[in-house]
């Protein structure tokens, strides 16, 4: 234990932990509606943009977060257009991923043309939560408070629409608009998520805590603390191991996503077991009777 505390005496351990905790909790809330809206998908197409928007910035020689931030924003703007459409366009996104992959395999290839050290292609695709420096913790935390104090502000009318976006337009919810903005906080948050797991991990962290928080809780405050609360603990538990645990010599980003799998992993029997017991039935796209359960669950009180 002393030696664990006495860890904390560095600056990139305490860096480490800050970033990876607000990361965390940033990506759980997103994530929780992400999984509710079926955008998986797009998540993974704007982490790849990311890619592409911090080897730009490379080449500039600004900070990867600022490229990353906007890529993946003006990227989120584009797939707003398409309104809740997204759904259903698969080829469109992943002509988008596909491209943007290969505009970032082009800035890097530019970039270590130059003579420069090329690490920040592979620093991006795999995380890099052990070099970041202050500026990044203030930077990820600003872009954390923006993300969650929009969220709170949205969050009953966002919930509707991402249940049941018909409904939802019926009563005058903005569906459209609140896809967008949606899309914008998600862009953000894949930047800032990148810094900690990298690209490729990217889902790690934004699917895979809400979704086994979604099996085991269908409440949806109830289901957002869990989601953090398996977050958080997914990327401490994967720091210490990199520290001072058996998987010293492994990436964090790998033990941050194989922690990630075995959470869900687990959670699916729990939530088969818990499924007898149900009151009521898990709403679905089909249900008939879904406008009241929203108008219960989702719109009302938190329970």
């Amino acid at each position: 234990m002393h030696n664990f505390l006495s860890l904390f005496s560095y600056d990139f351990v305490q860096n480490a932990y800050l970033v990876g905790t607000i990361v965390a909790i940033v990506a759980a809330v997103i994530g929780y509606f992400v999984v509710l809206r079926a955008q998986a998908f797009a998540g993974e197409a704007l982490s790849d943009i990311s890619f592409a928007g911090a080897t730009g910035a490379a080449i500039l020689g600004i900070s990867s977060l600022v490229g990353m931030f906007f890529f993946t924003i003006l990227a989120a703007l584009g797939m707003g257009a398409l309104g809740e459409r997204i759904r259903g366009r698969d080829v469109e996104i992943g002509m988008i991923l596909s491209f943007a992959l290969g505009l970032g395999v082009l800035f890097l290839t530019i970039y270590s043309q130059t003579g420069t050290n090329s690490t920040e292609g592979l620093q991006v695709l795999f995380g890099s939560i052990l070099t970041l420096q202050r500026s990044d913790i203030w930077m990820t935390l600003i872009a954390g408070v923006v993300i969650l104090a929009v969220v709170a502000i949205l969050f009953r009318p966002l919930l509707f629409a991402s249940v049941d976006p018909e409904v939802a337009e019926t009563r005058g919810v903005p569906v459209r608009l609140l896809s967008t903005i949606f899309l914008i906080l998600l862009g953000i948050t894949t930047a800032v998520t990148v810094l900690a797991v990298g690209v490729l991990l990217v889902l790690a962290l934004l699917i895979a805590p809400p979704a086994a928080a979604l099996r085991l809780t269908h409440r949806p405050f109830a289901s957002i603390m869990l989601a953090v609360i398996l977050d958080v603990a997914i990327i401490w538990c994967g720091l210490s191991i990199a520290f001072i645990g058996p998987g010293s010599q492994l990436p964090v980003g790998f033990l941050v996503s194989a922690l990630a799998a075995i959470v869900y992993f687990v959670a699916i029997p729990l939530g088969r077991l818990r499924a007898p017991r149900r009151t009521e039935p898990v709403p679905r796209a089909d249900c008939k009777h879904k406008a009241t359960y929203i108008s219960k669950h989702h719109t009302g009180s938190a329970g």
